[in-house]
């Protein structure tokens, strides 16, 4: 029996291999099965004011299945637009762990940090609108196979406490999101401590901090680059 490609491409980048190379920027603390991608809503106030949505006074989380996960050496996959809708794009710093942390302190996340990379969170945002009018959780709308996309992970000593971290998506050679950590409304270290005093984390976890302004709709054929600093992935959207 053949394993579920998404199972087998969450594990590759977790162990840091794609297209069967090893990724020699990734160590052996980042050699665990992905965990539980946990996500964080509404961290950019201009992202909460696009949407229409209040900015939170605390982090908003949600979490999506291991079994959303793909490699951007894979592409990008929108689900049917004819049955599901619009499929947006939220590129996001994106973090995993190599401890546990249960009601961590500051010092206890910064050294549980064991990679970094960008990814992007994908929406069904026609179907999140109307499960969220009725009040109904979003996983329908976050949590489909390919939504969540990870690039290669990086190793995090070279982005320092992670105040002042810039990234970009690209699509179609056009800037649609420039994101700025010291912009984020809840920082890095300040989540980890957050989320692990609301549950446990777990090693081999992904923490997705949240987008900036810009998301957009996904279109058959984009091009799509992800920037962080020297590092970039691209992909191609069907």
């Amino acid at each position: 029996m053949s394993q579920s490609p998404h199972m087998s491409l969450a594990n590759a980048i977790a162990a840091g291999v794609n297209d069967d190379k090893a990724m020699t920027n990734v160590d052996e603390r980042l050699r665990a099965p992905i965990g539980k991608i946990v996500c964080v809503g509404r961290n950019y106030a201009a992202h909460a004011r696009e949407l229409g949505n209040e900015v939170p006074t605390a982090p908003m989380l949600f979490m999506k299945p291991t079994s959303a996960v793909v490699s951007m050496r894979h592409g990008v996959v929108r689900p049917n637009p004819e049955i599901f809708g619009e499929t947006h794009y939220e590129a996001e710093l994106c973090i995993q762990l190599s401890a546990d942390l249960s009601a961590a302190t500051i010092e206890q996340a910064q050294q549980a940090i064991g990679g970094v990379t960008l990814g992007l969170d994908l929406t069904l945002r026609d179907l999140q609108t109307k499960l969220k009018e009725k009040g109904h959780p979003w996983e329908r709308a976050k949590c489909f196979d390919g939504a969540c996309v990870l690039g290669d992970w990086l190793e995090p000593q070279a982005f320092g406490d992670f105040g002042n971290v810039q990234y970009q998506l690209y699509i179609n050679d056009e800037l649609k999101q420039d994101g700025d950590s010291a912009l984020m409304l809840f920082p890095v270290y300040e989540l980890l401590v957050n989320i692990s005093h609301a549950f446990s984390l777990q090693a081999g976890d992904v923490i997705m901090t949240g987008t900036p302004s810009g998301v957009g709709v996904l279109q058959a054929g984009d091009a799509l680059t992800l920037k962080l600093g020297a590092h970039e992935w691209q992909a191609r959207v069907r």
